[in-house]
């Protein structure tokens, strides 16, 4: 049983408006297979055993529709729902700012990942030992090219200009979950805060600050809903994951 200071706490994003999306709503509130996108996700990390309490962060316009929706689907381990900020970055920060001193340990994972699963939430947590952070994330399959919009010496326009190939053997696509020892993030981003200072995601604070963090194989399902098309993706992985659901039964 864990301790009153070792409690884990899950921060789920979902205030993005999704511009390449083209919903009318919020993006975390759009359908997969009649599900919410934000519902999958917390559904998953309601199923992991060491998380004690989850904290969605929605639009201040959303906090009605988003506590109706967690009442509906019976999501017990959310207790309070956070209004979130100008950016993700923002909304995570305001998230981690409402965590007591009982917590030891925070799980941070996107609201729009519907397709995670609890194996991949515990691994992250369980390998956090020795480390300050442990992320998801999966080796690109493509060869990756640093590119750098600059003048070409054709005509006066900017282009896009190769500059040299990475070494795709050093190169992962990271995912949510991110965990972290709660000290060290919220150190990480209240140095962000101090110096206006804005990443991609959770892991560059901490790397700004020395932190130690470990990435473990996340998986190729995990896939982040950015544009209509990822719908399709989703629901075609959401298929094939039933499929084997059925087999192994």
């Amino acid at each position: 049983m864990k301790g009153k200071k070792d409690r884990v706490v899950a921060i789920v994003p979902a205030a993005g408006i999704g511009k390449r999306f083209g919903y009318e709503r919020n993006k975390p509130f759009y359908p997969l297979s009649g599900k919410p996108l934000i519902i999958w996700a917390l559904e998953a990390l309601q199923s992991a055993p060491e998380i004690a309490e989850i904290i969605p962060v929605m639009k201040e316009e959303d906090l009605i529709t988003g506590g109706n929706l967690i009442e509906e689907y019976n999501i017990t381990k959310v207790k309070r729902i956070v209004p979130g900020g100008r950016e993700r970055q923002d909304s995570v920060c305001n998230g981690i700012r409402m965590l007591g001193d009982n917590v030891s340990v925070v799980v941070i994972h996107d609201g729009v990942r519907p397709l995670v699963d609890k194996d991949l939430i515990s691994k992250c947590i369980a390998d956090l030992a020795g480390f300050d952070g442990v992320i998801a994330g999966v080796p690109v399959k493509d060869t990756v090219k640093e590119v750098r919009r600059q003048k070409s010496g054709v005509g006066n326009e900017d282009e896009n200009i190769v500059q040299k190939t990475l070494d795709r053997e050093a190169v992962w696509a990271i995912q949510t979950p991110q965990v972290f020892k709660i000290q060290k993030i919220r150190e990480a981003y209240e140095r962000a805060v101090s110096e206006k200072y804005y990443a991609t995601d959770d892991a560059a604070l901490l790397e700004r600050c020395a932190g130690s963090i470990k990435v473990i194989m996340g998986s190729y399902k995990n896939i982040k809903i950015t544009t209509p098309e990822d719908i399709c993706v989703a629901e075609a992985l959401l298929k094939m994951r039933n499929e084997e659901a059925k087999i192994t039964e």
